[in-house]
């Protein structure tokens, strides 16, 4: 989730009313000045008062968001984002059961950074799915485990046209007894859904 403020802008010597929005990894104007802007490619990047100042290319921003929030957003724009592995909780500590096949080189990456990964005493479970056939697979293959409380993230293909929406892995897994408590953009191609039995199903 991003941030967003109504507030002045100033830009090419001339103040505009803008809706300003963090939404990464872009950061958007809106209004009388319109910018997607990645953060990528953000320069000078430093709070002057009550005032967000930047710079794009040869164009220098200023945004009057207030003293507190401009600290917050440079933090927020220079900060580096969470890694993959990060996100779906997975460190080097970290036993990872995988369930269908890795096809994706960020995911791939995530992976590689846990301690192993076995179908024996996971502590986390990623599974790979394409179809609902596979979705209804990958929950009877790992039902013992996920009675046992351990997390699944059901990761897939994004976008229409696909085999899987996430309106079928939402109801298959609530209809499984486990809940959706997480979601993670995984690549360019590829969404997740973390799942977790509920305490009070034990």
């Amino acid at each position: 989730m991003g941030r967003e403020a109504e507030c002045e802008c100033e830009w090419k010597g001339a103040r505009n009313r803008v809706k300003a929005l963090l939404e990464p990894p872009d950061l958007i104007l809106r209004g009388e000045i319109r910018r997607r802007i990645p953060f990528s490619e953000l320069k000078q990047i430093r709070a002057d008062g009550e005032k967000l100042r930047f710079t794009y290319g040869t164009e220098t921003f200023a945004l009057a968001l207030g003293s507190a929030m401009a600290q917050k957003w440079v933090k927020a724009l220079t900060t580096a984002p969470p890694t993959l592995a990060k996100k779906l909780g997975i460190s080097p500590d970290t036993v990872v059961r995988v369930v269908g096949v890795v096809d994706d080189d960020a995911l791939e990456a995530a992976v590689s950074s846990a301690k192993t990964v076995s179908d024996r005493n996971p502590d986390l479970i990623l599974a790979r799915v394409n179809t609902p056939d596979e979705l209804a697979h990958a929950l009877r293959a790992t039902a013992k485990q996920l009675e046992a409380r351990v997390p699944i993230w059901f990761i897939y293909l994004k976008g229409r046209g696909h085999g899987l929406t996430e309106n079928d892995v939402r109801t298959m897994g609530l209809a499984s007894d486990i809940v959706d408590t997480k979601v993670a953009a995984v690549s360019a191609a590829l969404t997740g859904l973390r799942f977790v039995r509920r305490r009070s199903d034990l």
